[in-house]
């Protein structure tokens, strides 16, 4: 459990420098609370003990994202800094479509960080909810 739990952490921190965030002094802390809340809301939402394998990256995204979204809320975020070249400029899936970046130049880097903070959060609620378990 303890060797799962340190890959989960590696992921989040791979990802984040992927995004070109450099973790600084206090974020590992901060982090590992986001990450018990996020698995907390994941078991409670589906009514399971153990989050399944299938669901892990996007526990990660989601994640990284209600950490990225406190750090920018807190104003500790240089947006300017991150790597928006490694995202997709557009995500499509069923019905729903991001677009991270339309033309150069017109969206504000605030404006692709939002897109992509809604992204890391909301994209795979619908996965979610096929775990479900119903409660008796």
């Amino acid at each position: 459990m303890k060797k799962e739990a340190d890959n989960m952490i590696d992921n989040i921190e791979k990802r984040l420098q992927g995004l070109g965030y450099v973790l600084k002094d206090g974020d590992k802390w901060v982090i590992d609370f986001i990450k018990e809340k996020i698995e907390n809301i994941i078991k409670l939402d589906c009514n399971i003990k153990t989050i399944p394998i299938e669901l892990k990256e996007i526990e990660v995204d989601m994640i990284i994202g209600e950490f990225l979204f406190n750090k920018k809320n807190m104003g500790q975020l240089d947006i300017e800094s991150l790597n928006f070249e490694a995202v997709e400029k557009s995500i499509s899936e069923g019905d729903a479509k991001i677009d991270f970046a339309i033309g150069s130049g017109s969206q504000t880097p605030e404006q692709r960080f939002d897109s992509l903070i809604a992204y890391l959060t909301t994209y795979g609620k619908d996965k979610i909810l096929t775990f479900r378990c119903l409660r008796w």
